[in-house]
Protein backbone atom coordinates (compact mmCIF):
# COMPACT_ATOMS: atom_id res chain seq x y z
CA UNK A 1 0.00 0.00 0.00
CA UNK A 2 1.64 3.47 -0.96
CA UNK A 3 1.99 5.76 1.87
CA UNK A 4 -0.09 8.67 1.45
CA UNK A 5 1.41 12.00 1.61
CA UNK A 6 1.71 13.62 5.13
CA UNK A 7 1.03 18.06 4.47
CA UNK A 8 2.56 19.77 7.77
CA UNK A 9 0.04 22.30 8.91
CA UNK A 10 2.58 25.28 7.99
CA UNK A 11 3.35 23.36 4.14
CA UNK A 12 -0.90 23.77 4.32
CA UNK A 13 -0.61 27.46 5.29
CA UNK A 14 2.08 28.01 2.23
CA UNK A 15 0.11 26.53 -0.06
CA UNK A 16 -3.14 28.97 0.52
CA UNK A 17 -1.07 31.99 1.08
CA UNK A 18 0.48 30.89 -2.45
CA UNK A 19 -2.72 30.37 -4.24
CA UNK A 20 -4.84 33.46 -2.90
CA UNK A 21 -2.32 36.15 -3.94
CA UNK A 22 -1.69 36.25 -0.28
CA UNK A 23 1.97 35.14 -0.08
CA UNK A 24 2.94 37.47 -2.92
CA UNK A 25 0.67 39.63 -5.76
CA UNK A 26 -0.71 37.31 -8.00
CA UNK A 27 1.67 38.14 -10.97
CA UNK A 28 -0.04 39.02 -13.76
CA UNK A 29 -3.35 39.16 -12.79
CA UNK A 30 -6.48 40.95 -13.24
CA UNK A 31 -9.67 41.45 -10.91
CA UNK A 32 -10.69 38.00 -12.36
CA UNK A 33 -7.86 36.39 -12.01
CA UNK A 34 -8.30 37.11 -8.18
CA UNK A 35 -11.49 36.28 -8.16
CA UNK A 36 -10.64 32.56 -10.21
CA UNK A 37 -8.02 31.75 -7.82
CA UNK A 38 -10.29 32.26 -4.52
CA UNK A 39 -12.65 30.14 -6.39
CA UNK A 40 -15.38 33.45 -5.68
CA UNK A 41 -14.77 36.84 -3.97
CA UNK A 42 -17.62 37.42 -1.00
CA UNK A 43 -19.13 41.09 -2.12
CA UNK A 44 -21.99 41.40 -0.21
CA UNK A 45 -20.46 44.82 0.74
CA UNK A 46 -18.44 46.02 -2.44
CA UNK A 47 -15.76 48.09 -0.78
CA UNK A 48 -14.80 44.68 1.03
CA UNK A 49 -14.34 42.84 -1.92
CA UNK A 50 -12.61 45.75 -3.73
CA UNK A 51 -9.88 45.41 -1.02
CA UNK A 52 -9.86 41.32 -1.17
CA UNK A 53 -9.00 41.79 -4.84
CA UNK A 54 -6.55 44.97 -4.50
CA UNK A 55 -4.80 43.44 -1.88
CA UNK A 56 -3.88 40.32 -4.60
CA UNK A 57 -2.60 42.86 -7.10
CA UNK A 58 0.72 44.28 -7.48
CA UNK A 59 -1.19 47.98 -8.31
CA UNK A 60 -4.20 49.26 -9.23
CA UNK A 61 -7.22 50.73 -7.14
CA UNK A 62 -10.94 49.66 -6.56
CA UNK A 63 -11.72 51.65 -9.56
CA UNK A 64 -9.90 48.46 -11.14
CA UNK A 65 -12.30 46.37 -9.75
CA UNK A 66 -15.57 48.34 -10.50
CA UNK A 67 -14.31 48.90 -14.07
CA UNK A 68 -13.72 44.59 -14.33
CA UNK A 69 -17.39 44.63 -13.31
CA UNK A 70 -19.19 47.16 -15.53
CA UNK A 71 -17.03 47.93 -18.37
CA UNK A 72 -14.62 44.99 -19.50
CA UNK A 73 -17.20 42.65 -18.23
CA UNK A 74 -14.67 40.22 -17.13
CA UNK A 75 -16.37 39.63 -13.57
CA UNK A 76 -20.29 38.87 -12.49
CA UNK A 77 -21.50 39.99 -9.66
CA UNK A 78 -24.34 37.47 -8.69
CA UNK A 79 -25.32 35.37 -5.99
CA UNK A 80 -23.00 32.47 -5.27
CA UNK A 81 -21.53 29.84 -2.41
CA UNK A 82 -24.07 29.39 0.09
CA UNK A 83 -26.87 31.74 -1.73
CA UNK A 84 -24.46 35.10 -1.06
CA UNK A 85 -23.51 37.57 -3.21
CA UNK A 86 -19.94 36.84 -4.80
CA UNK A 87 -18.04 38.08 -7.90
CA UNK A 88 -16.99 35.53 -10.22
CA UNK A 89 -14.77 35.48 -13.32
CA UNK A 90 -17.34 35.93 -16.87
CA UNK A 91 -15.59 33.27 -18.12
CA UNK A 92 -16.53 30.95 -15.41
CA UNK A 93 -19.98 31.76 -15.21
CA UNK A 94 -21.47 28.72 -17.02
CA UNK A 95 -19.82 26.39 -14.97
CA UNK A 96 -20.74 28.19 -11.20
CA UNK A 97 -24.41 28.05 -12.75
CA UNK A 98 -24.29 24.52 -13.66
CA UNK A 99 -22.87 23.66 -10.47
CA UNK A 100 -24.64 25.74 -7.89
CA UNK A 101 -27.94 24.46 -9.91
CA UNK A 102 -27.17 20.98 -8.92
CA UNK A 103 -26.30 21.26 -5.43
CA UNK A 104 -28.48 19.99 -3.09
CA UNK A 105 -28.95 22.93 -0.91
CA UNK A 106 -29.51 23.07 3.01
CA UNK A 107 -32.73 25.24 2.83
CA UNK A 108 -33.39 27.61 6.14
CA UNK A 109 -36.96 26.75 8.04
CA UNK A 110 -39.69 29.08 7.37
CA UNK A 111 -43.24 29.14 8.97
CA UNK A 112 -46.20 28.43 6.31
CA UNK A 113 -47.44 31.70 6.55
CA UNK A 114 -44.25 33.06 5.50
CA UNK A 115 -42.16 30.40 3.82
CA UNK A 116 -42.55 29.69 0.13
CA UNK A 117 -43.93 26.43 -1.08
CA UNK A 118 -41.90 24.70 -3.63
CA UNK A 119 -44.06 25.42 -6.05
CA UNK A 120 -44.60 29.03 -5.70
CA UNK A 121 -40.36 29.00 -5.68
CA UNK A 122 -40.34 27.89 -9.32
CA UNK A 123 -42.96 30.61 -10.63
CA UNK A 124 -40.65 33.14 -8.45
CA UNK A 125 -37.57 32.05 -10.66
CA UNK A 126 -40.04 31.72 -13.87
CA UNK A 127 -41.24 35.13 -13.22
CA UNK A 128 -37.27 36.65 -12.66
CA UNK A 129 -35.97 35.36 -15.83
CA UNK A 130 -39.06 36.50 -17.76
CA UNK A 131 -38.92 40.15 -16.47
CA UNK A 132 -35.05 40.50 -16.96
CA UNK A 133 -34.84 38.70 -20.60
CA UNK A 134 -34.13 42.24 -22.45
CA UNK A 135 -33.55 44.50 -19.93
CA UNK A 136 -32.27 46.19 -16.30
CA UNK A 137 -34.59 46.41 -13.01
CA UNK A 138 -34.04 47.76 -9.58
CA UNK A 139 -35.33 45.61 -6.70
CA UNK A 140 -38.81 47.78 -6.45
CA UNK A 141 -39.33 47.61 -10.21
CA UNK A 142 -38.83 43.83 -10.35
CA UNK A 143 -41.26 43.37 -7.27
CA UNK A 144 -43.81 45.04 -9.39
CA UNK A 145 -42.68 42.36 -12.12
CA UNK A 146 -42.51 39.56 -10.11
CA UNK A 147 -45.80 39.83 -8.20
CA UNK A 148 -47.36 41.07 -11.56
CA UNK A 149 -46.37 37.46 -12.90
CA UNK A 150 -47.63 35.48 -9.94
CA UNK A 151 -50.17 37.04 -7.85
CA UNK A 152 -50.40 39.46 -4.48
CA UNK A 153 -49.13 36.76 -2.54
CA UNK A 154 -45.27 37.21 -3.74
CA UNK A 155 -45.83 40.74 -2.39
CA UNK A 156 -46.68 40.46 1.06
CA UNK A 157 -44.12 41.35 3.35
CA UNK A 158 -43.38 38.88 5.31
CA UNK A 159 -39.73 38.76 5.39
CA UNK A 160 -37.79 40.40 8.27
CA UNK A 161 -35.33 43.24 6.62
CA UNK A 162 -32.78 45.67 8.15
CA UNK A 163 -35.27 48.65 8.35
CA UNK A 164 -38.81 46.79 7.94
CA UNK A 165 -39.83 43.79 5.83
CA UNK A 166 -39.72 42.31 2.27
CA UNK A 167 -41.90 40.85 -0.10
CA UNK A 168 -42.18 36.90 0.29
CA UNK A 169 -40.35 36.40 -3.08
CA UNK A 170 -37.30 37.88 -2.34
CA UNK A 171 -36.72 34.44 -0.62
CA UNK A 172 -36.39 33.12 -3.73
CA UNK A 173 -34.16 35.90 -5.11
CA UNK A 174 -30.43 33.54 -3.90
CA UNK A 175 -31.78 30.76 -5.58
CA UNK A 176 -32.49 32.49 -9.00
CA UNK A 177 -29.13 33.82 -9.04
CA UNK A 178 -28.04 30.31 -8.58
CA UNK A 179 -30.27 29.27 -11.72
CA UNK A 180 -28.34 32.04 -13.69
CA UNK A 181 -31.68 33.87 -14.04
CA UNK A 182 -30.56 37.28 -12.78
CA UNK A 183 -27.34 39.06 -12.10
CA UNK A 184 -26.42 42.73 -10.62
CA UNK A 185 -26.20 45.18 -13.11
CA UNK A 186 -24.58 48.91 -12.06
CA UNK A 187 -26.24 50.78 -9.09
CA UNK A 188 -29.31 53.03 -10.18
CA UNK A 189 -28.40 55.77 -7.74
CA UNK A 190 -28.45 53.80 -4.56
CA UNK A 191 -30.64 51.11 -5.51
CA UNK A 192 -29.18 47.52 -6.27
CA UNK A 193 -30.18 46.62 -10.12
CA UNK A 194 -30.39 43.38 -11.94
CA UNK A 195 -30.38 41.90 -15.55
CA UNK A 196 -30.06 38.37 -16.73
CA UNK A 197 -26.63 37.07 -17.37
CA UNK A 198 -26.56 36.36 -21.30
CA UNK A 199 -27.00 40.62 -21.70
CA UNK A 200 -23.72 40.53 -19.25
CA UNK A 201 -21.86 37.43 -20.84
CA UNK A 202 -22.89 36.95 -24.47
CA UNK A 203 -23.07 32.83 -25.25
CA UNK A 204 -24.11 32.28 -21.59
CA UNK A 205 -25.44 28.51 -20.77
CA UNK A 206 -25.14 26.83 -17.81
CA UNK A 207 -22.47 23.80 -17.99
CA UNK A 208 -24.12 20.33 -17.56
CA UNK A 209 -23.87 19.23 -13.73
CA UNK A 210 -21.23 15.88 -14.86
CA UNK A 211 -19.07 18.81 -16.02
CA UNK A 212 -19.77 21.64 -13.48
CA UNK A 213 -19.72 19.27 -9.93
CA UNK A 214 -16.11 17.96 -11.04
CA UNK A 215 -14.97 21.44 -11.80
CA UNK A 216 -16.48 23.02 -8.32
CA UNK A 217 -14.82 20.25 -6.40
CA UNK A 218 -11.21 21.00 -8.32
CA UNK A 219 -11.55 24.48 -7.77
CA UNK A 220 -12.44 24.12 -4.03
CA UNK A 221 -9.43 21.89 -3.58
CA UNK A 222 -7.02 24.02 -5.57
CA UNK A 223 -8.06 27.28 -3.66
CA UNK A 224 -8.45 25.36 -0.08
CA UNK A 225 -6.90 21.55 -0.49
CA UNK A 226 -5.89 19.50 0.98
CA UNK A 227 -9.71 18.87 2.27
CA UNK A 228 -12.56 17.30 2.95
CA UNK A 229 -16.33 16.59 2.04
CA UNK A 230 -16.95 17.77 5.21
CA UNK A 231 -15.16 20.98 4.81
CA UNK A 232 -16.42 20.91 1.12
CA UNK A 233 -20.41 20.65 2.50
CA UNK A 234 -19.84 23.54 4.73
CA UNK A 235 -18.23 25.98 2.03
CA UNK A 236 -21.36 25.06 -0.16
CA UNK A 237 -24.05 24.48 2.64
CA UNK A 238 -25.09 21.12 1.14
CA UNK A 239 -25.71 17.72 3.28
CA UNK A 240 -22.34 16.18 4.53
CA UNK A 241 -23.07 12.96 3.26
CA UNK A 242 -24.24 14.38 -0.17
CA UNK A 243 -20.68 15.88 -0.49
CA UNK A 244 -18.88 12.53 0.58
CA UNK A 245 -20.74 10.50 -2.17
CA UNK A 246 -19.18 13.48 -4.82
CA UNK A 247 -15.97 13.50 -3.43
CA UNK A 248 -16.41 8.87 -3.89
CA UNK A 249 -17.99 9.69 -7.38
CA UNK A 250 -14.91 11.04 -8.70
CA UNK A 251 -12.41 8.46 -8.05
CA UNK A 252 -9.05 8.94 -9.61
CA UNK A 253 -9.45 12.23 -10.00
CA UNK A 254 -8.85 12.69 -6.20
CA UNK A 255 -6.03 11.89 -4.21
CA UNK A 256 -6.40 11.10 -0.38
CA UNK A 257 -3.54 12.36 2.05
CA UNK A 258 -2.81 13.17 5.57
CA UNK A 259 -2.80 16.89 7.13
CA UNK A 260 -0.75 16.54 10.49
CA UNK A 261 -1.99 13.03 10.34
CA UNK A 262 -5.61 13.47 9.36
CA UNK A 263 -7.27 12.23 5.98
CA UNK A 264 -7.82 14.70 3.77
CA UNK A 265 -7.78 15.15 -0.29
CA UNK A 266 -6.00 17.08 -2.75
CA UNK A 267 -6.55 16.75 -6.79
CA UNK A 268 -4.87 14.00 -7.81
CA UNK A 269 -1.14 15.00 -8.33
CA UNK A 270 -1.47 18.20 -6.71
CA UNK A 271 1.35 17.88 -4.03
CA UNK A 272 3.33 20.67 -4.92
CA UNK A 273 4.01 22.66 -1.58
CA UNK A 274 6.06 26.03 -2.19
CA UNK A 275 10.14 26.22 -1.20
CA UNK A 276 9.18 28.78 1.09
CA UNK A 277 7.57 28.33 4.86
CA UNK A 278 4.56 30.87 5.15
CA UNK A 279 5.56 34.65 5.55
CA UNK A 280 4.45 37.85 5.94
CA UNK A 281 1.60 39.77 7.55
CA UNK A 282 -1.86 40.58 5.51
CA UNK A 283 -4.90 42.31 6.81
CA UNK A 284 -7.84 40.58 5.64
CA UNK A 285 -11.52 42.83 5.04
CA UNK A 286 -14.56 41.64 5.75
CA UNK A 287 -16.35 38.48 3.98
CA UNK A 288 -12.73 37.64 3.16
CA UNK A 289 -12.15 36.49 6.24
CA UNK A 290 -15.20 35.10 6.91
CA UNK A 291 -14.25 32.78 3.36
CA UNK A 292 -10.54 32.58 4.61
CA UNK A 293 -12.11 30.77 7.61
CA UNK A 294 -14.96 28.90 5.45
CA UNK A 295 -12.67 26.95 3.36
CA UNK A 296 -9.49 27.25 5.16
CA UNK A 297 -9.73 24.67 8.15
CA UNK A 298 -8.55 22.90 10.51
CA UNK A 299 -10.22 25.81 13.06
CA UNK A 300 -7.91 24.83 16.04
CA UNK A 301 -4.61 25.73 13.70
CA UNK A 302 -6.23 28.48 11.86
CA UNK A 303 -6.97 29.99 14.93
CA UNK A 304 -4.14 29.62 17.70
CA UNK A 305 -4.15 31.00 20.94
CA UNK A 306 -6.26 33.83 21.87
CA UNK A 307 -7.39 34.53 18.31
CA UNK A 308 -9.86 31.18 18.87
CA UNK A 309 -11.76 33.28 21.15
CA UNK A 310 -11.58 37.16 19.60
CA UNK A 311 -11.85 36.66 16.20
CA UNK A 312 -12.85 33.13 15.43
CA UNK A 313 -16.79 33.66 15.83
CA UNK A 314 -17.96 36.76 13.85
CA UNK A 315 -16.92 38.27 10.55
CA UNK A 316 -14.05 40.83 11.33
CA UNK A 317 -11.39 41.69 9.39
CA UNK A 318 -8.48 39.86 10.14
CA UNK A 319 -4.89 40.03 10.38
CA UNK A 320 -3.18 37.36 9.41
CA UNK A 321 0.16 36.39 10.20
CA UNK A 322 2.04 33.47 7.98
CA UNK A 323 -1.32 32.02 7.15
CA UNK A 324 -2.68 32.18 10.35
CA UNK A 325 -5.10 34.24 12.53
CA UNK A 326 -3.00 36.78 14.83
CA UNK A 327 -5.43 39.78 15.73
CA UNK A 328 -7.81 41.83 14.32
CA UNK A 329 -8.33 45.39 12.37
CA UNK A 330 -10.66 48.19 11.63
CA UNK A 331 -10.85 51.13 9.13
CA UNK A 332 -12.55 54.96 9.77
CA UNK A 333 -12.61 56.78 6.53
CA UNK A 334 -12.89 60.69 7.04
CA UNK A 335 -12.66 62.08 3.40
CA UNK A 336 -9.54 61.40 2.32
CA UNK A 337 -7.94 60.15 5.20
CA UNK A 338 -8.21 56.42 6.15
CA UNK A 339 -7.43 55.89 9.67
CA UNK A 340 -6.59 52.26 10.09
CA UNK A 341 -6.14 50.76 13.46
CA UNK A 342 -4.81 46.67 13.90
CA UNK A 343 -4.68 44.98 17.12
CA UNK A 344 -2.61 41.77 17.28
CA UNK A 345 -2.75 38.98 19.55
CA UNK A 346 1.06 38.18 19.60
CA UNK A 347 3.94 40.57 19.22
CA UNK A 348 5.12 41.81 16.19
CA UNK A 349 9.03 41.81 15.44
CA UNK A 350 10.21 44.46 13.64
CA UNK A 351 9.87 43.30 10.00
CA UNK A 352 6.68 42.39 10.73
CA UNK A 353 5.70 45.58 11.52
CA UNK A 354 7.36 47.04 8.35
CA UNK A 355 5.18 44.69 6.38
CA UNK A 356 2.24 45.81 8.20
CA UNK A 357 3.21 49.50 7.27
CA UNK A 358 3.28 48.38 3.41
CA UNK A 359 -0.10 46.60 3.56
CA UNK A 360 -1.66 49.50 5.33
CA UNK A 361 -0.34 51.68 2.55
CA UNK A 362 -1.28 49.16 -0.12
CA UNK A 363 -4.86 49.40 1.57
CA UNK A 364 -4.90 53.51 0.88
CA UNK A 365 -3.81 53.18 -2.84
CA UNK A 366 -6.67 50.96 -3.32
CA UNK A 367 -9.32 52.64 -1.54
CA UNK A 368 -7.26 56.26 -2.95
CA UNK A 369 -6.88 57.48 0.51
CA UNK A 370 -4.38 58.72 2.29
CA UNK A 371 -3.88 56.42 5.78
CA UNK A 372 -2.47 56.24 9.36
CA UNK A 373 -1.30 53.21 11.39
CA UNK A 374 -2.53 52.96 15.08
CA UNK A 375 -1.19 49.88 17.07
CA UNK A 376 -4.08 49.16 19.73
CA UNK A 377 -7.64 47.29 20.86
CA UNK A 378 -10.31 46.76 18.43
CA UNK A 379 -13.64 47.70 20.16
CA UNK A 380 -16.03 47.22 17.01
CA UNK A 381 -17.98 43.61 16.80
CA UNK A 382 -17.88 42.02 13.78
CA UNK A 383 -19.34 43.33 10.52
CA UNK A 384 -23.54 42.25 10.09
Amino acid sequence: MTELRDFSWSEVCARRLERHGLAAPLKDARPADVAGAMAGVHAQVMSAAEVGIGMRLGTGTRQDVRDALWKERSLVKTYGLRGTVHLVPARDLALWVGALSALPLIQPRHRPDTGLTPGQTEEVVAAIREALADTELTVDELTDEVVARTGPWAGDLVMEAFQGKWPRWRQAMHLAGMRGALCFAPDRGRKAAFTDPRRSVPGFVPAAPEEALPWLVRSHLHAYGPSTPQRFAHWTNVPPAWAKELFASLGDALEPVLVEGEAAWVAAGDLAVPETAPHGVRLLPYFDGYAYRVGNQPPALLYPGEAADRARRGNFQLLLVDGTVAGRWHQRRSGRKLAVTVESFTGLSPARLDDLGRQTARLGEILEAVPTLTLGPVTTGGHA
